[in-house]
């Protein structure tokens, strides 16, 4: 199935959510544009906010490890190189609008002190992938292309899983050098990539409150 199939796809299903809504069939004594503004902004938030959340969880613990163990390590950074940018644009933008919708529902004079609590955890989390998609990553990419060409006149990086980095390093001080400052800036980008995760974290939590099952 192509993009453009599974993007139309998508549309059709949401537009059949909202033909078939409460607000659709339900009263209109109310007027009919009394609750429609509030209504899709939360959708708005609803669906970056599970956007974010899901791509954070599978990137973070599960698409991410597996890619570890089953590619050659410089295939495997080649395509974290091109999937992250991608990663973090997605969930920047997703908080962005998260932020937004969220802020213009509970104006910040009006809100009560866990609604102000919120809009600060999801600013968290659009500033911590933002950071991670300006600062940290295009670091990170520079810095392992370094190392790559610096391992292949070694003649490693090709293995799956368990590297030979580390024993080449030991008698390779230009390598070892390479190697702690990729891991300074790599654990710095995970770090902030994890506060971002927590941020929505503790959103979810909020979110889960407020819903009627």
């Amino acid at each position: 199935m192509g993009w453009v199939t599974r993007f139309l796809a998508a549309v059709a299903f949401l537009a059949i959510g909202v033909i078939f809504s409460p607000e659709t069939f339900g009263s209109k004594s109310d007027g009919p544009n009394s609750h429609n503004l509030s209504t899709y902004l939360k959708l708005a938030h609803l669906l970056c906010f599970s956007t974010a959340w899901g791509a954070a969880l599978w990137v973070t613990f599960i698409g991410g490890i597996i890619m570890f163990k089953n590619l050659p390590r410089h295939q495997f950074g080649n395509l974290q190189s091109k999937m992250f940018p991608a990663y973090f644009s997605m969930v920047g933008v997703c908080c962005a609008i998260c932020v937004a919708s969220f802020g213009y529902l509970h104006p910040w004079k009006s809100s009560s002190t866990h609604e102000k609590y919120q809009l600060g955890f999801l600013l968290s989390a659009f500033a911590f992938n933002l950071t991670n998609l300006l600062v940290f990553t295009p670091m990170t990419i520079e810095m392992m292309k370094q190392r790559h060409k610096v391992e292949r006149e070694e003649k490693i990086g090709d293995e799956v899983g368990w590297t030979k980095n580390m024993e080449v390093a030991k008698v390779n001080p230009k390598l070892a050098a390479m190697n702690k400052k990729f891991g300074m800036i790599h654990g710095l980008s995970s770090l902030a990539n994890i506060m971002s995760f927590g941020s929505l974290a503790l959103h979810s939590w909020y979110l889960a409150g407020k819903i009627n099952l």
